[in-house]
């Protein structure tokens, strides 16, 4: 952390111990210990070696991180308009730190969030205002809840040290949350199904390592002792994996070989791999096209699931930043004159045309005024722009009663 206007915690000279916490349940001990029925447990690094996983991730991260997020000032006639004056600005829209732009933090804290629940950052403060964010180790941080007031404070440890973090330090990102404070990552909750996924493809690897089919039995008239047996079966796999495959084996004793016929298991591999596709897009909340699983995808619905996507998975992340955002860089003041928010018109631009029809209906009916489309295209009033007059409707001038000048 930087030192420039580092605070200490707050303290009255006595050193308190919180009590424990049932949040505590939902710290990465107990989630490193949570093994899968079928292997050992998933870690951030072993989710993201399944190609599906690094994909939401990856899509979920990069989106909220190249999304650009701006303070906005309200006005009188309720539009908004940027304030790029405010001190807040720069560190949501243009760096974080004078090391990190303000980008890059939430693509890694959005990350934290996916692989280990929670991503968090400290903010630096100089008189009272925060001056940069300095991300913090998701694995060194503990959220503690005091159980008698429901205070939240931030437990940084790195080794034997500890520090205290209060609420109003720490930029906090929770994944889904289970009691409101503590994030869960996904690959957590979808433990099971990534594991499952990963040995998918071992076998996938192993299976075409021995040429794309399964192997078989040598049988010979009478036995041959373990030598003779070892070396026959070296002789053989020799001559029909890796490199030799397809070529020709030659049996010594009067041996027989039968190969073994693929299971039902085995005919419907790539059935089962696309469910798993469709498993970890459910735990990610993505449609399973935008992790490229195009199966049922046509080019109507892949539209439609684009438009889903911001909606139903993305806007929820959206909101968990603007949040943090607005608790840690706005006054209560400022709160109600002031409104952080990210532009999306970027993601919407396939459905502009719709957007642009239900905006010109809702102006023709009356039910909008200029001002109000114009604020919901993050675009500042004009005068004028509060009626609600159809602008399709022009007014004819009124005709003239002045006596029309006689013929020369």
């Amino acid at each position: 952390m930087s030192k420039r206007g580092k605070r200490k915690a707050k303290s009255d000279g006595v050193e308190r111990k919180s009590a424990p916490s049932v949040i505590n349940l939902w710290g990465l001990d107990s989630f490193l210990a949570a093994s899968t029925i079928a292997g050992p447990a998933i870690t951030p690094e072993t989710a993201m070696q399944c190609t599906a996983v690094a994909c939401a991730v990856s899509l979920i991260a990069d989106t909220v991180g190249n999304l650009p997020c701006k303070l906005y000032a309200r006005d009188e006639k309720g539009g908004k308009e940027v304030d790029a004056e405010h001190p807040a600005y720069s560190i949501i829209h243009d760096d974080a730190s004078p090391d990190v732009s303000a980008s890059a933090l939430r693509t890694q804290l959005t990350t934290d969030a996916l692989l280990h629940g929670n991503g968090y950052a400290y903010a630096n403060r100089v008189n009272g205002r925060v001056v940069e964010f300095n991300r913090l180790d998701p694995r060194a941080v503990t959220v503690e809840t005091s159980p008698l007031t429901g205070e939240v404070r931030y437990r940084l440890s790195s080794g034997s040290d500890h520090r205290t973090l209060a609420r109003d330090e720490v930029l906090h990102i929770p994944a889904f949350s289970l009691d409101g404070v503590k994030g869960v990552a996904p690959i957590h909750m979808a433990r099971e199904a990534i594991y499952l996924s990963l040995i998918m493809e071992k076998h996938a690897s192993r299976l075409f390592a021995n040429g794309g089919r399964p192997s078989g039995i040598l049988k010979f008239p009478e036995d041959l002792g373990a030598e003779a047996s070892q070396r026959m079966k070296e002789s053989w796999q020799a001559a029909t994996r890796g490199d030799a495959a397809g070529g020709t084996a030659i049996i010594e004793e009067g041996g027989d070989f039968t190969p073994l016929a693929f299971s039902s298991v085995d005919a419907q591999f790539m059935e089962l791999r696309t469910h798993q596709l469709d498993e970890i897009a459910r735990a990610f909340r993505v449609p399973p096209s935008m992790i490229f699983n195009l199966g049922r995808a046509t080019w109507g619905n892949a539209e439609q699931m684009g438009s889903l996507f911001l909606q139903l998975s993305l806007l929820p992340w959206l909101r968990v930043w603007t949040d943090a955002y607005r608790r840690l860089l706005l006054s209560e003041d400022e709160r109600r004159t002031h409104v952080v928010d990210f532009v999306t018109d970027d993601l919407l631009r396939a459905d502009f045309a719709t957007r642009a029809t239900a905006y010109g209906q809702y102006r023709a009916m009356g039910a909008m005024t200029a001002n109000e489309v114009r604020a919901g295209l993050n675009l500042p009033a004009l005068d004028g722009g509060d009626r609600l007059d159809n602008p399709n409707i022009t007014t004819a001038p009124a005709a003239s009663t002045a006596p029309e000048a006689e013929a020369a």
